[in-house]
C-alpha cells in the first residue's frame, strides 16, 4: 500500500486502480518496468523534466497528487477486490482538485460500477472536481495506449 499524495489547491490528482506489485514492493508510485506515467507527464508539459518513480513526492511541487481506488491491496487488476469509490469520493471532496484523472478504464469502471467507460472528459463531477479517463500508463495495457488523451488532459488542467 502506498500513501496518498494529496494536498489542497491541486490542479490534478491521478488515480490508479491499485498499486502494482513492483510499486508496492519499492514504495514508489508507477515504478513498474515499462510504465510510462513519468515520461508522459514530462512529454505533455505537466512536469519540467521526467521524474523518476523515487521522486513521486515532488509531484506536489507541480500541484499534482496521487492516489489509488484500492489502498489495501496491490498487484494486477485481475487480483484486486474492488469495493466502490466511497473512500475516493471523500478524499476528492476534502481536497477538491481541479481534475481527477483515472489512469486506465478499470479504475473508472470500478468507481462508477459500470461495465464500460469511454476515454476523455466525463459528464460527472465530484463536487467541483472534473473527472477524466485516460489510457493506463501500465506496460500491461500497452495495447490501448493513446497519448492523445493525456495531451487533452494537459490542456484541461
Amino acid at each position: 500500500m502506498l500513501p496518498d499524495l494529496l494536498a489542497n489547491d491541486l490542479k490534478l490528482v491521478i488515480c490508479g486502480s491499485a498499486a502494482g506489485q513492483k510499486s508496492a514492493d519499492v514504495g514508489q508510485y508507477y515504478a513498474g518496468r515499462g510504465n510510462v506515467l513519468w515520461s508522459t507527464l514530462f512529454e505533455i508539459g505537466l512536469t519540467p523534466r521526467e521524474l523518476a518513480p523515487a521522486e513521486w513526492e515532488q509531484l506536489l511541487e507541480h500541484r499534482i497528487g496521487l492516489t489509488d481506488l484500492v489502498k489495501d491491496q496491490s498487484g494486477a487488476d485481475s487480483g484486486i477486490r474492488f469495493s466502490g469509490g466511497a473512500d475516493l469520493r471523500k478524499k476528492i471532496r476534502k481536497y477538491q482538485p481541479r481534475v481527477l484523472v483515472f489512469n486506465g478504464k478499470r479504475a473508472a469502471q470500478e468507481y462508477f460500477g459500470l461495465a464500460t467507460v469511454a476515454y476523455g472528459l466525463l459528464p460527472s463531477t465530484i463536487d467541483r472536481t472534473t473527472l477524466f479517463v485516460a489510457p493506463s500508463t501500465s506496460a500491461a495495457a500497452r495495447g490501448s495506449w493513446d497519448p492523445r488523451y493525456w495531451q487533452a488532459l494537459a490542456r484541461l488542467v
